[in-house]
């Protein structure tokens, strides 16, 4: 489990398609203390969550190795990434950690396109669309996850919905990098995804 509250920005700087395109091996650069990451573990890259087989020191910087199988590459935004793909980072929660953002899964449930960014004063806003299936899970005042990092939902329209940035969060994650008509992955809110399962089952 995880609270999409960023930790670090890794940077993918060796991928490898194995078994016919199906599988790619990333190795991804960072700045944790290689000795705390032990093979198994799981980091949740962009916010799909990828388990750790192997890790290492090179010049000095951290990395480690992850597979991407064939369903979270359709499914994600992982199908676009490539060398130089800088990822939020977020270790998996610790018994005792502090919850500062809402509990995620690392379970990417699709992809949200962004319709616009509007530059504000230290600030910016995103407008994106999702699909009918995801967007109803989705509220106003509600929390959503994109791209591995913990938002509240501004507003929402039918399949559209819009967030709104603060400076902190623009610096430490690739948010600040984000374009009109780039994807991104999206994970729902778990309470909304039970909630509305519990109303279905009345």
């Amino acid at each position: 489990m995880f609270t999409g509250i960023v930790t670090d920005i890794g940077e993918i700087v060796s991928f490898t398609p194995v078994a016919q395109g199906q599988l790619h091996r990333l190795r991804i650069a960072c700045s944790y203390d290689q000795t705390t990451i032990a093979d198994g573990a799981s980091i949740a890259s962009n916010g799909v969550c990828l388990t750790v087989v192997a890790s290492g020191v090179a010049d000095g910087k951290t990395w480690y190795e992850v597979d991407t199988g064939a369903e979270t590459l359709a499914l994600t935004t992982a199908k676009h990434w490539k060398l130089g793909t800088r990822l939020n980072l977020e270790r998996a929660l610790k018994i005792g950690d502090e919850l500062g953002g809402h509990i995620v899964a690392g379970h990417a449930d699709g992809i949200a396109t962004i319709v616009s960014r509007e530059d504000l004063p230290d600030m910016a806003r995103f407008e994106l669309s999702t699909t009918r299936e995801l967007a109803r899970f989705i509220a106003t005042k509600g929390s959503i996850t994109l791209d591995g990092v913990s938002l509240t939902v501004n507003t929402v329209k039918d399949t559209t919905f819009s967030v709104l940035i603060i400076p902190h969060t623009l610096t430490v994650t690739t948010i600040g990098g984000w374009k009109a008509g780039a994807e991104v992955n999206i994970e729902v809110d778990l309470m909304a995804r039970y909630a509305a399962r519990l109303t279905e089952m009345k």
